[in-house]
């Protein structure tokens, strides 16, 4: 996709601070290749440009606010939920009753060991081949702290039998003007049967109705990738399209009410 494709598609005024990245291995479907278009978030307007971009299917890592720009692909799609109109079903009650002993803290953007520490554990499981496998708590830190946006940790803490709290699982969000982007989240796989992922997401829809926002975006839904389809399970969805923002059907969701 051009620059002035982009520039027509998600309304922008100017590309003239816009960059692109050379061809990469995609991440998400092998044999493919991915590029993006991006810039920067480093001026005293960073929260509303990254509120208004997310709202357009952008995507933000530390400073750098972007959208896929890939030939001949069309993979990704921004999805968001839609909070007031979102339900529990069966699956999602086990969920919630499964880590109805989880304590939720808000915290500022500041990374702690025990952030890291679950974290390296989480992408040592889980994600030992990809992009952040290498990460040090140097690289944590930076892509924490390094921000000029309205962003926030939300940290879910265990309270054991001995009266010990351990973090169990985090969450790196984002404040937007309708809603929050989850920007990205982890958890300790010596807890995966808590369904901790799904269960962060579901938290987050919560977390956005007590603050009066629409809208909980989860960033890139990838049919045929293993990594993004989870990301399905959350209807009511809307995707984002050529169009707009345009509901998404799940039939399965409706057998599990």
């Amino acid at each position: 996709m051009r620059k002035e494709d982009i520039k027509e598609r998600y309304g922008l005024e100017s590309t003239s601070d816009y960059y692109v990245t050379s061809p990469a291995p995609c991440p998400y479907l092998h044999g493919r290749s991915e590029r993006k278009i991006f810039s920067f978030l480093t001026d005293e307007q960073a929260s509303q440009t990254n509120s208004s971009l997310t709202q357009r299917g952008f995507r933000r890592s530390q400073n750098i606010i972007y959208v896929p720009a890939c030939e001949n692909c069309n993979a990704c799609v921004a999805v968001r939920v839609k909070v007031n109109d979102f339900y529990l079903t069966k699956s999602r009650r086990r969920i919630i009753n499964r880590n109805q002993d989880l304590i939720r803290r808000i915290r500022p953007a500041l990374a702690t060991s025990e952030q890291f520490s679950i974290l390296r554990a989480y992408l040592d499981a889980r994600h030992h081949s990809g992009g952040m496998a290498e990460m040090t708590v140097l690289d944590y830190s930076t892509m924490v702290e390094e921000t000029r946006v309205d962003t926030m940790i939300v940290e879910y803490w265990l309270r054991e039998q001995s009266g010990h709290e351990r973090l169990v699982a985090t969450a790196l969000t984002d404040r937007l003007a309708d809603g929050i982007s989850m920007v990205y989240s982890f958890f300790d796989p010596d807890d995966a049967k808590r369904s901790l992922g799904q269960y962060m997401i579901l938290d987050h829809i919560a977390l956005a109705h007590e603050l009066g926002l629409n809208h909980v975006y989860l960033g890139y839904w990838v049919k045929g990738s293993q990594k993004m389809e989870y990301k399905g399970n959350f209807h009511p969805m809307e995707k984002l399209t050529a169009k707009g923002w345009v509901a998404m059907k799940n039939d399965k969701i409706e057998a599990d009410k």
